[in-house]
């Protein structure tokens, strides 16, 4: 018996470039360059043998990271705050109706760690296999890259959808990270 297998959601780039709008596919371009730069951050912590500073790296990296993005869409708590009411009113309507659990809330460790519960067995097995000398090490660089880059894919995508619904005018300029 086959088992059907579930459709790939599309990427940021893809749902940006399905808008139309060259500033959210620059902010996701933007974006996903700190995103791979703070994955491979994360990828070095998770091959140091030493437990759980892989945890406490993810956590610091992504408590920075997810508002760093935020701020390429125009959507962080600063940019929120300051959109007239009406505008705020359309923005959060369209997080609560899109499920953008992480856009214009004011990021926590608790917050990332819940998060990160998530990928629970991915993070499980990324510890185990830090006691296999060498290769688990790799094997656990690979899924400490591969799990921040999931969560910071998925915020991207979250701040796309969001940033095109509420009709979000964004930043002229990126700041470089």
């Amino acid at each position: 018996m086959k088992f059907a297998r579930k459709p790939r959601p599309p990427s940021a780039l893809q749902l940006a470039m399905d808008t139309g709008n060259p500033a959210l596919i620059e902010a996701v371009e933007q974006s996903r360059k700190l995103l791979h730069r703070k994955a491979l951050t994360a990828a070095l912590a998770s091959a140091t043998p030493i437990p759980g500073l892989d945890m406490a790296v993810d956590a610091a990296l992504l408590s920075r990271l997810i508002p760093q993005i935020s701020t390429h869409f125009g959507l962080s708590d600063d940019q929120i705050a300051r959109l007239s009411p009406a505008k705020r009113d359309k923005v959060q309507n369209t997080v609560n109706m899109l499920g953008g659990v992480l856009i214009g809330k004011l990021i926590t460790k608790d917050v990332i760690m819940r998060a990160a519960k998530a990928l629970g067995m991915r993070l499980t097995a990324q510890q185990a296999s830090k006691y296999v000398p060498i290769a688990g090490q790799a094997v656990a660089a690979a899924l400490g890259y591969a799990t921040l880059r999931y969560l910071g894919e998925q915020h991207l995508r979250d701040c796309v959808r969001v940033a095109h619904e509420a009709g979000i005018v964004l930043p002229v300029s990126y700041a470089r990270d």
